[in-house]
């Protein structure tokens, strides 16, 4: 998306019906918000976006008009910064989205919408205020609305969330049978718009495993995922899958195959310009050297 072209959109507007940017940004933003969304250093919030052009007098759509950015729903939008924050880890943003449309009856009375909340109002009360007893009973709210229980990726995503709590707060066998019921799900869907989905429950699947002591199993997971992305020309979790590899075999003092594996991971996460595991795996392959 064109950051740029909305943000000059909105200064535009401004301009013209005699606002500054901190009269704009009142009871909205900051004045420093307003500044980047209008220089395009920054997209602003869906609903954030939605006051902005209620203050200006235009359909929130005017932004996505005239060929320069795609044209989008405001759901869509919402539900497109909330996919990335998700991705992220940057569970803060989630709140902050979840708690701006809450009371929209574009998501408050339209199911679809609706699940789209609670999945994402559990992942941040689990991950943000640590209350899992609430994110779990939010979860199933949220798998309770599949419409007609016909299960598609985002459903699968749902569960693939539940079983990462019970991962996280030590329930390894129930994480290991959510994470499997959403694998047979995932085998019914013929066509995925996602294909990153296959390989993250896979990673899930193998973490489970190593932790339930299953190394085995969990490499050959791992590799079922590194096949997947190496099909599907993904480098998302490539590293990640390769390192997890090689923690297998560390775990099994099979330090030689735990090295080849940790320097793979490293040449990915290098070519992905990924320096956020470096020192971590290289102190380990040091580790490794000094006591071979």
């Amino acid at each position: 998306m064109d950051f740029s072209a909305i943000g000059l959109k909105i200064r535009e507007l401004r301009k013209s019906l005699g606002l500054s940017q901190k009269e704009l940004s009142k009871n909205i933003c900051t004045q420093a918000q307003i500044s980047k969304i209008e220089k395009g250093d920054v997209l602003p919030l869906a609903s954030t976006l939605y006051f902005i052009s209620q203050r200006l007098g235009v359909d929130i759509n005017y932004f996505f008009d005239l060929g320069t950015t795609p044209r989008l729903d405001y759901v869509q939008e919402v539900m497109n910064q909330l996919k990335q924050a998700r991705r992220n880890v940057n569970y803060p943003l989630i709140k902050e989205i979840v708690e701006a449309e809450e009371k929209n009856p574009l998501f408050a009375a339209n199911k679809k919408n609706l699940q789209l909340l609670l999945w994402h109002k559990a992942i941040y009360l689990f991950h943000v205020h640590h209350e899992a007893e609430l994110a779990h009973s939010l979860i199933d709210r949220a798998i309770d609305l599949t419409f007609d229980m016909v299960w598609t990726e985002r459903e699968i995503e749902i569960l693939m969330s539940k079983g990462i709590f019970f991962y996280e707060t030590g329930r390894y066998h129930e994480a290991k049978a959510i994470h499997l019921s959403a694998r047979g799900h995932l085998n019914d869907i013929i066509y995925l718009q996602d294909e990153t989905i296959r390989s993250r429950l896979l990673y899930n699947l193998a973490k489970t495993n190593t932790k339930l002591e299953n190394y085995q199993e969990s490499i050959r997971l791992c590799e079922d995922a590194i096949s997947v992305c190496i099909e599907k020309d993904l480098l998302f979790l490539l590293g990640e899958l390769h390192y997890h590899i090689g923690y297998n075999y560390e775990l099994q003092n099979q330090f030689i195959l735990a090295k080849t594996y940790m320097t793979q991971a490293l040449e990915i996460f290098h070519l992905q310009k990924n320096d956020r595991y470096t020192d971590y795996i290289q102190g380990k392959i040091k580790k490794f050297d000094s006591s071979s």
